[in-house]
């Protein structure tokens, strides 16, 4: 007799992190449906995509049945409200994508899922959202949830165009600008690692708040590897912090910025507690690996290509002039 099929509705499953974790379960074993309007891109190969405004009161109204595991990535109050209301009581297990963004502080390094939680005032924002969204999901579902709090996702796709700045820019060569690496960290995880664990998550029944984060690293580390996967002749010019910004150089993310750079009283960001995460059968390739699949990605997109982040090639050159 053949065993049943898991059955696994993601809430979205067509943007880069839906799409990966539909990807992950449908090779893990389960049978895999997107509620999503199917504007962001297209399913995983081999999952079905039920289409629906999530705005419209009818939008649940096809997937009104038991799941084993109901995934929720918006952080919209809304969704994430209406979701619960008309699923909750049919999830037997539920995963709420959250973020590392939650925390009220940044400054203490190794901090745990016991750390002290941003209070939400603006459910604009998206750290208040997260918040808000957890605190719903954790009420309606109890110890059926779990709270992935997911730190900096990487790897081919990524909408935000930061940890493949560095590897495109040192395939550029030249002379490359950099902040000063000493004492600084990076954390980012590889977006189908992430996707991995949160399929596995669902289908071993882990639950609770987890920082679903990368293995904390030197920031030097990670240009070091952003350059050996270039293998590009280059000089790298480091820039103490009150220079960087006296030019107008923007921390972390954003037009004229330099990505993953973060000011030293946020030294505890890039450093999260990833005990729970490795606990619950979390996994990581190694940096060169997830470097060289960004390299390969942001190659098939253009090394020359208008980015979210980082600085343009002219905007560099006017910060290594002056």
């Amino acid at each position: 007799m053949l065993a049943r099929m898991r059955q696994l509705l993601i809430l979205g499953g067509t943007g880069w992190l839906g799409r990966a974790v539909a990807a992950q379960a449908l090779a893990q074993g389960a049978e895999v449906t997107c509620l999503a309007r199917g504007e962001s891109g297209e399913t995983a190969p081999g999952a079905r995509l039920i289409r629906a405004d999530r705005n419209a009161p009818d939008s649940y109204a096809r997937v009104q049945r038991d799941w084993d595991e109901v995934v929720e990535l918006s952080w919209d109050a809304g969704f994430v409200a209406s979701a619960l209301d008309a699923l909750a009581d049919r999830a037997a297990h539920w995963s709420l994508i959250s973020s590392v963004s939650v925390y009220a502080r940044s400054d203490i390094p190794f901090a745990d899922e016991s750390a002290e939680l941003v209070e939400p005032s603006d459910l604009e924002q998206y750290a208040d959202a997260k918040v808000h969204a957890e605190r719903l999901t954790s009420a309606r579902l109890g110890d059926r949830a779990l709270l992935a709090r997911a730190g900096l996702i990487v790897g081919p796709g990524d909408p935000s165009d930061r940890f493949g700045y560095w590897p495109a820019r040192f395939a550029r060569g030249g002379r490359v600008l950099a902040p000063e690496t000493s004492g600084r960290h990076a954390q980012a995880i590889d977006v189908d690692d992430l996707a991995a664990w949160i399929a596995h998550a669902g289908r071993t029944g882990v639950t609770g708040p987890i920082n679903a984060v990368g293995e904390e690293l030197p920031l030097a580390a990670v240009l070091a590897a952003a350059r050996d996967a270039a293998a590009v002749p280059s000089e790298t010019v480091a820039i103490d912090d009150e220079t960087l910004t006296a030019r107008g150089v923007a921390y972390w993310a954003g037009p004229r910025s330099l990505p993953l750079w973060l000011p030293e009283s946020a030294g505890g960001f890039a450093r999260r507690s990833d005990a729970a995460f490795v606990a619950s059968g979390g996994r990581r390739r190694p940096l060169a690996q997830t470097m060289h699949r960004a390299l390969d990605d942001e190659r098939r997109r253009g090394l020359d290509r208008p980015r979210r982040a980082g600085l343009t090639l002219d905007e560099e050159a006017e910060v290594l002039a002056v």
